[in-house]
């Protein structure tokens, strides 16, 4: 039972597992939510252009009607036409392209950024078999694909109708209306049930980006296993990490036992603790730790000062201080100056009484 429970995959993805995902361009997306902002934009469009829209297109008809049909077709007056036709017509394609073109770029960054990935378009063994096709087709999601077009389809056919049904009589006095009040009349109508259209499908877009967003983090849950293995991947084997601080432990140390005989003095504990300071007066204007250690490393440390002549000083507080307030490349702190001004002070008359010995 214990082992069912540590393969079932019960933990939330990771971190890693999500970059990874986002690098294979699996991020959570909702296409419902593209194609209802897109709906919205289209109608916020004739909303607020659309006027200017008709407009162009009556101008297009008239001319089309008027002048283009009788005009007489020669090699001379095509390339004109055509260019005029296709610049009327592009300019008005063109506004409603880049409106959906935009709407669609920036939802789409809204929802999952920037990623770029080859892995959806690369070819793939698995895409070309039928079986996993089959699987595909009667999965869960295709079921909820399903019923969400069925949904949609019932939602937009009940408000299509209640919105014409209410409105049954006075669309049957349209007719009697002149071709321009018509047009007014009939596209405002027609934004009118746009709009509701593109709320209904700014609810469903809403309701299946949080049904993808579920399903995104349902198929990226991991088992313990994984979670242990990747956790070994990212951060290496114990065994492994234990062994590479005890290498960088033992080149700090051997690091640290160079900078010994370059001391300027070492305060002992004098059986626990040891730190070697440097100073010169126009080197190094203030104390610096280049070594320190307890036990076994302060005896070392010890030893090291007295084959290279350094002196050695006890004073158990202040190098009880030293030890436990500065680490190795600082200088000391300022509470410490007089301490250790002291100390550099009796070293220099060591030396100096040892240099009229000599």
């Amino acid at each position: 039972m214990s082992d069912n429970r540590f393969g079932e995959k019960t933990e939330q993805p990771t971190p890693h597992r999500l970059r990874e995902a986002r690098r294979k361009g699996q991020v959570v997306k909702s296409t419902e939510l593209c194609s209802a902002c897109n709906l919205l934009a289209v109608v916020f469009l004739f909303i607020l252009f659309g006027g200017t829209l008709f407009q162009w297109i009556r101008e297009m008809v008239g001319q089309f009607l008027g002048e283009y049909l009788s005009m007489a077709v020669s090699d001379g007056n095509m390339r004109p036409l055509i260019m005029q036709v296709g610049f009327s017509y592009f300019k008005i394609m063109g506004l409603i392209f880049v409106t959906v073109l935009s709407a669609g770029l920036i939802i789409n960054y809204a929802q999952v950024g920037f990623v770029f990935s080859t892995d959806k378009i690369s070819p793939s063994m698995e895409k070309l078999n039928p079986l996993e096709g089959f699987k595909r087709i009667v999965s869960r999601r295709a079921l909820f694909e399903l019923l969400k077009a069925l949904m949609k389809i019932c939602l937009v056919g009940m408000v299509t109708f209640i919105f014409f049904s209410s409105r049954l009589e006075g669309f049957l006095t349209y007719m009697f209306l002149s071709p321009g009040s018509f047009l007014e009349i009939f596209s405002s109508e027609i934004i009118n049930l746009s709009l509701r259209v593109a709320i209904i499908f700014i609810i469903l877009a809403v309701l299946d980006y949080i049904y993808q967003r579920q399903e995104h983090f349902k198929n990226l849950r991991m088992t313990r296993q994984e979670v242990k293995e990747e956790f070994k991947q990212m951060e290496g084997d114990p065994l492994i990490r234990s062994k590479l601080r005890e290498k960088q432990r033992s080149l700090a140390n051997q690091r640290m036992m160079h900078e010994v005989p370059n001391a300027t003095v070492v305060v002992t504990n004098p059986t626990e603790l040891a730190v070697a300071l440097k100073y010169s007066a126009e080197k190094i204007p203030v104390p610096l730790m280049v070594a320190k250690g307890a036990g076994l490393i302060a005896a070392r440390i010890k030893e090291k000062a007295k084959e290279h002549n350094v002196p050695v000083v006890e004073n158990k507080p202040v190098a009880r201080m030293l030890y436990e307030q500065v680490e190795i490349g600082q200088v000391i702190p300022m509470e410490l100056y007089q301490s250790v001004a002291e100390i550099l002070a009796l070293v220099y008359e060591l030396n100096k009484e040892h240099g009229r010995r000599r």
